[in-house]
């Protein structure tokens, strides 16, 4: 889909964003139109519909909220509610104009998003592609560069979704690694994939680990946005859980509803490569580093087992008492890894847990971690805006204490209880530098459809993560 911006609509599908029912007499309607509009918002309404012979008028009046973010996210979602009408109505085009530019925004950011449709397996496309083609943005406050930013920003949501709900069958490690590598190349940014002979001679055990029971290798992705000026002088590097098939290996998943969605267990992965690529894409002034270690895991005659010790590149030694908590193992090596780059903040996401998605549905985004409060207060205030909420779990020590091990540093897994801060208390053994950890895990991957979010791969945590890193700017 393309967006641009324009003085003024010269389409027949419009949409008029209102701020109330006084703004109506703004609108050119006729008498019959301005009555019936009058008679809708009488009655509260907050998405009106009028079909011309020539075209339609969408009216917008979001419900008045309790703070600005929840009104532009009432915007996205009547941007989705048009989207499927225009959908209906086989609408090529659509004009959003409003007095206020981040409400047209946030309707075009709905709009567009809910037109994304997964069909590369289909043999047959026809009534299945979104009809919508381009999207005009008319306000007096928008500038050409806003919108090339949320023409980027969407773009960078709707890749990381399909490489999201690509199946195992045309997404292994080596395919993710050659989508980045694509990335970044089209972004500008540099991309260094390590394969299996790099990553056995760094000593990455816990990748390796998991590896072990595929018949295809893993790789280790490297992707750097660092321009010529960057505003800061340490990095920010981004870790991304990289499982792009979790059957639990020896310690096999139950299904349905379990192992047949976890082609989306690299969603994590594909959210910060989604980011950096944004980052990118915007030219962000930030010096931003991702990092995604990738294979899947599979139960095989040399699978690793229950009851193994492994190395980690850290050093340090691991039980495994379940070979299904393999996400905290790649990515402890890619966080063991982060340090060579000496970063002013590392944030990682992973679909880590089923205790997240337990705790908070697909509603949120459970995190926690040791940078200062005020870098989590910050990631949780674009989290708001962008509504990717981020809650903070305790992280007090004696969580780790159930980590502990009889014959090794420590074990892969703790109690049922609490089970999303003791994997993120699992990971803080590899971090001496500040550090957040994102469990994406409940809203990565939809089974019903939520909005301009859609049904599968929802690109959670793009979003979040380019509008902190935005924030860090200034």
């Amino acid at each position: 889909m393309e967006l641009k911006r324009q003085s003024e609509h010269n389409g027949n599908n419009l949409i008029y964003i209102l701020k109330d029912s006084s703004e109506l007499a703004s609108v050119p309607l006729g008498e019959k139109e301005k009555k019936y509009a009058e008679k809708r918002l009488e009655d509260k309404a907050e998405l009106i519909f009028i079909n011309r012979m020539d075209g339609w008028i969408f009216l917008v009046v979001p419900k008045q909220c309790k703070d600005e973010e929840a009104f532009l996210e009432e915007c996205r979602k009547k941007g989705n509610e048009i989207a499927v009408r225009a959908t209906e109505e086989k609408l090529e085009e659509l004009g959003i104009s409003g007095n206020d530019a981040q409400a047209v925004l946030a309707v075009a950011e709905g709009v567009a998003l809910s037109s994304y449709r997964f069909l590369n397996h289909f043999t047959d496309k026809k009534g299945k592609e979104s009809p919508l083609k381009n999207l005009s943005l008319v306000s007096e406050q928008l500038s050409d560069a806003d919108v090339t930013e949320l023409t980027n920003l969407v773009k960078s949501v709707c890749q990381t979704r399909d490489l999201v709900n690509e199946p195992l069958s045309h997404m292994n490690a080596e395919r993710l690694a050659e989508a980045f590598t694509k990335m970044g190349k089209e972004a500008g940014m540099t991309v260094d994939v390590f394969h299996k002979q790099k990553i056995e001679s760094l000593k990455m055990g816990g990748l390796l680990a998991v590896n072990k029971g595929s018949i295809d290798p893993p790789t280790f992705t490297i992707m750097e946005w660092k321009p010529e000026k960057p505003v800061n002088e340490k990095p920010i590097v981004l870790v991304g859980k990289g499982v792009v098939y979790d059957t639990g290996g020896m310690s096999l998943k139950p299904t349905p509803n379990s192992m047949d969605y976890m082609k989306s267990d690299m969603a994590g992965g594909a959210a910060v490569g989604g980011a950096i690529y944004a980052a990118a894409l915007n030219r962000l002034p930030l010096h931003v580093i991702a990092l995604i270690p990738a294979t899947d895991n599979r139960p095989d005659g040399n699978a690793y087992v229950p009851g193994d010790v492994i190395t980690m590149h850290s050093g340090k030694t691991v039980e495994v008492l379940n070979t299904d908590a393999e996400g905290r193992l790649l990515l402890a090596d890619a966080l063991s890894y982060a340090k060579k780059f000496e970063p002013q903040l590392v944030i990682d996401a992973a679909t880590l847990t089923g205790s997240a998605a337990v705790a908070l549905g697909h509603y949120g985004i459970a995190g926690m971690g040791t940078a200062k409060p005020e870098v989590m207060q910050q990631l949780q205030k674009a989290g708001h805006e962008v509504y990717e909420r981020v809650v903070e779990f305790p992280f007090w020590e004696e969580y780790g204490e159930l980590l502990k091990s009889d014959i090794a540093d420590l074990k892969n897994l703790g109690p049922r209880e609490a089970g999303m801060i003791t994997a993120g208390k699992f990971l803080e053994n590899f971090v001496d530098y500040p550090w957040i950890h994102l469990d994406i895990a409940g809203a990565a991957f939809l089974n019903q459809p939520d909005s301009y979010r859609g049904k599968g791969a929802t690109g959670t945590g793009v979003r979040l993560l380019y509008r902190f890193l935005k924030s860090l700017v200034g």
